[in-house]
């Protein structure tokens, strides 16, 4: 079966949606650091129902999650293709998977910082 683009505006954009939905719940089923990812994010977001943080800190809280959820997908994305091209243990493969886990690691920090500026002086 050969793959045949949709050239039209409205079911071309309709078909991309299907496919990234699919892909989110691949990700959100399949690997490890996201569903623990997903399952942090849906504590926070009950957090912040309980604690009434603002507009703002709901804006932050969300692209927090948001951010961390889209780096440990591309993360994964790039662990899985380095995997398929190289299976066996390689020195440079290990290198790219490392820089792409520090991004996740630095998405993970900035997410930490705003959690902290929005939830302690909740406790305080």
């Amino acid at each position: 079966m050969e793959f045949q683009k949709d050239n039209t505006f409205v079911t071309g954009r309709l078909k991309s949606v299907t496919f990234a939905f699919k892909g989110a719940v691949k990700l959100i089923t399949t690997e490890h650091s996201i569903m623990v990812q997903f399952s942090i994010g849906i504590l926070m977001t009950v957090a912040g129902f309980y604690f009434s943080i603002t507009a703002t800190e709901w804006l932050f809280q969300t692209l927090a999650i948001g951010l961390i959820m889209s780096v440990e997908g591309l993360n994964t994305a790039v662990e899985k293709i380095a995997d398929f091209i190289h299976p066996n243990y390689h020195e440079r493969i290990g290198f790219i998977k490392d820089i792409a886990a520090g991004a996740v690691f630095f998405a993970a920090i900035t997410a930490i910082i705003i959690g902290l500026i929005i939830y302690v002086p909740k406790f305080i």
